[in-house]
């Protein structure tokens, strides 16, 4: 397992610094400047304390050595430092999920383990918004819990499912269809767009349904019950786990997201054989000792593949030189790999792949190989090794290889290690780190009195999402109907667990600390987007660009609706 980055312990010297300056700011004074009342504009109190009251101990620091401050801007520094420790938290699992998911494959582990994984940040944020403290204290911060609750979920299926569409977007035929990888229109808004495959469909429909516990809570508030509160939300947990344990065992029985993810494996491995291939055979490194992709050596492997020099690679050529190249580990489709590679490589779809084309194709895979082989160091040839044996053991996966003797993996104990390792270092991140950031939000929304809830919704998703984001925004940039599907399925997937797992978290934390249901509005704007993104996206396969601003416009919308019910209405 790589070593965490050396921005982590920057970073931490850096809370360290900032936080010990808000503690001096929010002294007595610093010598030769004015009094502490000088410096008490956008000053915390102590937690408990009444604004005025002297305060002698400061602020009090997170497990005894977290460092903390007083300051509004102290604190925002805090959240955005800590929102990036849960960022990385929310990398390392979403790494060490893809490694486990491609030793074992899909079934238990793909249905059960990894989707609960994939929502654990967002779930330790939730518990520990109202866990610490007294009722009153939780009840204020349990906004906070909601807030991300919220923001997540629309966050998913505005900004994310919009962006997906722009960058997905192929060229519409006459039927309506769009042509895979495909994009001359530039930005027609009936013209151009993306297509899914039926079991997305499906998808939506099953996070449509997820909303079921959000009603069953709001009941009372609905009938206008004066009592019948904590029932409804030990209902609404029960519903919740309910529906979260079928959707795994649907996930578990009926694999299909998991094994279209490793379908798109097969092509890997066979373009990390070709790189390793040229690598070794060309004339010079395809990356450079920086990372930067060596231009030239990928032309002259175009120039080595183009046998009759004609300036184009046919089938014929492209097949001869993957015979040409052993593929020991797996057996291999020559034809199969060929269709393939041609499929991805030629984008004017005239049956060759020109210069051109050549190159946009090895420099997408360079960087692919980047991704997946993250802080190996050098790009070296044993990069490119590290790069072959990963997809490799994602194409054995994929064959249900895992089945068989581990011979038939490279380094599986390596791997198996790597991919814990990884999941430990995340889960203790996202446990260390949660508690911080909540309080670092609370602090910064009690100095400023912007409300907890909006902090929230707009920032903390960033921090717990962003890895699935540029995950999935480099899915869908392959302009491909299989990978596109992938991409709006997880999307989806990601949903159905804030509405299930997350919100059991939720609920069960208000019902345990006898806190006060009151989130009428929040729990509207949920329901609206998730009916309204899931009614459109359930009974159609199809989506122009034009869709991608009704999903861009609900975002906003979604925060000015929670404004007027509650501050202008008075719901909460």
């Amino acid at each position: 397992m790589p070593p965490p980055p050396r921005t982590l312990v920057v970073l931490l010297l850096a809370v360290i610094a900032v936080s010990a300056h808000g503690r001096l700011l929010a002294s007595d004074g610093l010598p030769g400047q004015g009094s502490a009342s000088d410096a008490t504009v956008l000053r915390l109190p102590s937690a408990g304390r009444p604004v005025g009251e002297a305060e002698e101990g400061g602020c009090e620091m997170t497990y005894g050595f977290l460092p903390c401050t007083e300051t509004a801007g102290g604190n925002l520094f805090l959240a955005l430092a800590y929102g990036f420790l849960m960022f990385k938290s929310a990398t390392y699992l979403s790494s060490g999920s893809e490694l486990l998911l491609e030793i074992l494959g899909p079934g238990i582990v793909g249905g059960l383990f990894l989707p609960i994984l994939g929502a654990l940040p967002d779930a330790l944020l939730i518990l520990v918004s109202g866990l610490s403290g007294t009722k009153e204290v939780a009840q204020s911060q349990v906004l906070i819990g909601m807030g991300l609750l919220a923001g997540s979920t629309i966050m998913l299926l505005t900004i994310l499912w919009g962006s997906c569409v722009i960058v997905g977007k192929c060229d519409l035929s006459e039927d309506s269809t769009t042509i895979d990888s495909q994009d001359t229109k530039a930005f027609s808004l009936f013209g151009s767009g993306v297509s899914t495959d039926l079991q997305t469909s499906y998808a939506a429909r099953i996070m449509a349904i997820s909303v079921l516990p959000f009603i069953v809570v709001q009941i009372p508030q609905i009938l206008k019950l004066k009592s019948g509160h904590r029932l409804t939300l030990l209902l609404g947990l029960i519903v919740a786990v309910l529906l979260l344990l079928t959707y795994c065992l649907y996930q578990i029985f009926q694999p299909w997201i998991q094994r279209r993810k490793l379908e798109y494996s097969k092509l890997k491995h066979v373009m990390s054989g070709l790189l390793k291939h040229a690598q070794m055979h060309t004339f010079g490194h395809l990356i450079d000792d920086d990372g930067t992709p060596n231009v030239s050596v990928i032309e002259k492997l175009f120039h080595k593949i183009d046998l009759d020099n004609d300036g184009r690679i046919g089938r014929g050529e492209l097949q001869a030189f993957i015979v040409g190249v052993n593929f020991e580990d797996i057996e291999l489709d020559s034809n199969l790999a060929a269709d393939q590679v041609m499929a991805d490589f030629d984008r004017s779809r005239n049956s060759s792949i020109e210069k051109g084309e050549f190159v946009d194709g090895v420099l997408r895979w360079l960087e692919e190989a980047k991704r997946v082989v993250a802080g190996s160091g050098a790009y070296s040839k044993k990069f490119m090794d590290d790069f072959h044996i990963t997809t490799g053991e994602e194409h054995n996966a994929l064959l249900d290889k895992h089945e068989e003797d581990d011979e038939s993996i490279e380094n599986p104990t390596w791997t198996c290690f790597k991919a814990i390792s990884l999941l430990l270092l995340g889960t203790a991140m996202a446990a260390a780190f949660a508690d911080p950031l909540v309080d670092a939000v609370h602090n910064f929304s009690s100095a400023t009195s912007i409300p907890s809830f909006f902090i929230s919704f707009i920032a903390m998703p960033l921090a717990t999402n962003s890895s699935e984001a540029v995950s999935a925004i480099i899915f869908a940039s392959r302009k491909k109907q299989r990978t596109l599907s992938l991409t709006f399925s997880e999307v989806y997937g990601g949903v159905t667990m804030n509405n299930t797992l997350c919100l059991a978290v939720f609920l069960a934390l208000v019902y345990i600390r006898g806190l006060t249901w009151d989130f009428s509005s929040e729990v509207l704007v949920i329901f609206l987007v998730c009916i309204i993104m899931g009614l459109f996206t359930s009974f159609g396969t199809k989506f122009p660009l034009w869709t991608c601003f009704v999903a861009f416009l609900l975002y906003p919308l979604s925060l000015i609706l929670v404004y007027i019910l509650d501050y202008k209405f008075g719901w909460s």
